[in-house]
């Protein structure tokens, strides 16, 4: 067990920080199938993507586990192994607990550095440990309140079957523990965060829903951080004060899902994501306009805040072909004056996302799924990863995703070579990349029914069977995305060649009489960006007239 978290915390980063990612949760009285989900983008500059997976084991009395930062490799010491533990692969285990998170850092003072247990290292060990999410909440608040809390202030979403939560921790500097709060959201609701913390008050009296470390409030109160009446407390305000970048940045991305979404009109909070502290801020959860689907949670991580006042598709900023993304960093000066792009939803930074389905109505094999893929969710396939599969497709597998060495056996790294190609494009390619990632992604989902109720059928009868079916079209769908995308890339570089267009007929390539060819079709710049070059050159490249 030792060597696997090693090997996962080093090649899943190269030194570089899971600190710019997404959470989506939507509750299973808000979906259209009774499903529960949560999603997630690990989004960072320099991390590869890659499926882990730790086997179930049993372990003798007095075994220890070594601990690794997930960010940097570094070894932080050892806590007790537990005497079993369950199947992991990604972030979802065999008895469909799930887990994501996005990091907000807060009060750099409580960061303690002396902790045992980091962010990343939490998540898998609760999933090794819980059948359930409130398990897992256990698992995650008491090890830190035992062994310390290395890492900054995080919020996870944590679900199951049958609910969903966020929790949101910070530590305690340089005591040991972490003060935080958790809040269970609605069934009936759809919630979000975004590397801001999202819990403000909270009702202290329900029990059921609401869990918090004894001293929240009067932790705050010692440093400082909070002096008015117990029910006025918030958990966002004392450890993780919003300022522009925490909004705009981040709350933004959070007031988009809501606003594909939710039942209620957003208008009211575009000052708050626009990054003005002092408006009203997002409610932690809201009820959908409609009962959401497996796509929809899709649709909603490809995100770039497209018809919104964010939108970044529209402006100079995204060159010749509107690309919604823009260069890092964030924030940049130029002439004594600080200026910012635009963070939404989707990013190209990301190493791997997916959409966690839990179903309450299924057994755990059948209903745990995690759709994944590698690289900017706008930009892959996401296939199924079902929650017991002992199998990771090798496409999927840490060793052949290495951070800096490219491979045509990598899912992240075929995905990146043809983003990478669109990305300068983006509008002369987005159909073709829409049309074949709707194309294979449909028809692995209707493939997956198909597969499910063929192990459904063979599970009371050969259980190992049936899971062999699951894990079979895991690798499977996997590996054919894979091959598709290859032959994707293969297309547009042909189609799309320095930058013109070869058209086409019934599918094909057109061709002359003679075999060759026909002419390119080239498009030249758009209207707007003529604008632009002239608005900045002038008569520069006028062609005189004659005379």
């Amino acid at each position: 067990m030792k060597r696997i978290l090693f090997t996962l915390f080093c090649l899943c980063t190269l030194f570089a920080s899971a600190d710019a990612c997404t959470n989506f949760i939507v509750g299973k009285k808000a979906t259209a199938d009774g499903s529960v989900f949560i999603s997630y983008s690990a989004d960072s500059f320099g991390m590869s993507g890659f499926l882990a997976h730790f086997p179930a084991a049993s372990y003798p009395a007095g075994a220890m586990l070594d601990v690794y930062d997930w960010d940097t490799g570094k070894f932080l010491g050892q806590i007790p192994q537990a005497r079993e533990t369950y199947n992991v692969i990604g972030n979802i285990n065999e008895h469909q607990v799930a887990i994501a998170e996005t990091t907000f850092g807060g009060r750099e003072e409580l960061v303690d550095t002396t902790g045992i247990l980091d962010y990343g290292s939490l998540m898998y060990i609760a999933l090794q440990r819980s059948k359930t999410a409130r398990e897992a909440i256990d698992v995650i608040t008491s090890l830190t309140n035992e062994y310390g809390y290395y890492s900054s202030g995080e919020s996870f979403s944590i679900a199951d079957p049958n609910e969903a939560w966020i929790l949101e921790m910070i530590g305690k500097g340089s005591e040991k523990g972490t003060v935080w709060a958790a809040v269970r959201i609605p069934d009936d609701c759809i919630s979000a965060h975004a590397n801001q913390s999202r819990i403000r008050q909270f009702d202290m009296k329900d029990k059921e829903n609401v869990r918090y470390s004894k001293d929240v409030i009067s932790f705050a109160r010692k440093k400082g951080y909070f002096t008015g009446k117990d029910t006025e407390f918030s958990f966002a305000d004392a450890y993780c004060p919003a300022d522009f970048g925490a909004l705009r940045y981040c709350d933004a991305r959070v007031w988009s899902f809501f606003n594909m979404f939710a039942n209620e009109d957003m208008g009211k909070y575009v000052a708050w994501a626009a990054g003005d502290s002092k408006a009203t801020p997002m409610p932690l959860y809201l009820k959908p306009k409609a009962p959401m689907t497996l796509q929809d949670v899709q649709r909603g991580m490809r995100d770039h805040y497209e018809g919104t006042p964010f939108d970044v598709t529209t402006d100079l900023g995204g060159g010749i072909y509107n690309m919604p993304y823009r260069l890092s960093p964030l924030s940049f000066k130029h002439e004594g004056k600080e200026y910012f792009n635009e963070r939404p939803i989707s990013t190209f930074q990301t190493a791997f996302t997916f959409v966690a389905q839990m179903r309450e109505n299924l057994p755990n094999p059948v209903g745990g799924v995690l759709w994944f893929g590698t690289d900017d969710a706008n930009m892959i396939v996401y296939t199924p990863v079902y929650c017991a599969t002992t199998i990771v497709p090798e496409c999927y597998a840490a060793k052949n995703t290495d951070p800096v060495t490219f491979s045509w056996k990598s899912s992240f790294w075929v995905f990146n070579w043809v983003s990478n190609m669109i990305y300068p494009k983006y509008s002369l390619v987005v159909d073709d990349l829409k049309r074949v990632q709707n194309e294979l992604e449909t028809k692995i989902y209707e493939r997956s029914k198909v597969v499910e109720q063929e192990a459904l059928a063979s599970m009371k009868a050969s259980p190992k069977y049936a899971l062999d079916i699951l894990s079979q079209f895991t690798c499977n769908s996997a590996e054919e995305a894979l091959a598709e995308w290859k032959k994707f890339g293969e297309y547009i570089i042909v189609k799309y060649n320095d930058l013109v267009v070869k058209p086409e007929k019934n599918g094909r390539f057109e061709r002359t009489e003679t075999g060759l060819g026909v002419p390119v079709k080239r498009p030249g710049y758009p209207k707007e960006y003529i604008q632009q070059i002239i608005n900045q050159t002038g008569d520069k490249y006028l062609i005189p007239v004659d005379k």
